[in-house]
């Protein structure tokens, strides 16, 4: 009897001081990039979240901008509009963690992305070295 009832003590406390954990704002949707040269969509891939260059704000070159900074030779012919720029984007805590690629510069990152209304801030990692960029709502 004695045990029984710690164990219904202790069951109840764990209940009251275990936080009860969100989910992140969902970052699904269209998103401006912050150097206003192109849109990404964000939008379910499986079991995580994905996003792609969806359109671009600037002219786009004869024939399309390609991929020419790949590290992949194979790969730099291919066209940036469409190009799956983020995935593996999974809950962690806050945000959505998994990983991104910057056509800029030809590299993969470990990405973070959180959403306060309708701001994106995406926060890109190699290594130590981290760049953070504010998307908007397009």
């Amino acid at each position: 009897m004695r045990i029984t009832k710690l164990a219904a003590f202790t069951l109840a406390a764990a209940s009251v001081t275990t936080p009860a954990f969100a989910a992140p704002a969902s970052i699904a949707g269209n998103w401006k990039t912050d150097d206003s040269t192109s849109i990404i969509s964000f939008y379910p891939c499986g079991k995580s979240m994905c996003g792609k260059i969806a359109k671009f704000l600037v002219p786009e070159a004869a024939g399309g901008t390609r991929d020419e900074k790949n590290p992949d030779k194979t790969k730099r012919s291919r066209r940036l509009l469409g190009l799956p720029i983020f995935w593996n984007l999974t809950p962690d805590g806050n945000s959505w963690a998994g990983k991104g690629y910057t056509p800029k510069e030809g590299r993969n990152f470990n990405a973070d992305i959180s959403r306060d209304g309708d701001i994106l801030k995406v926060k890109g990692c190699v290594m130590v070295f981290c760049k953070t960029a504010t998307f908007t709502k397009a």
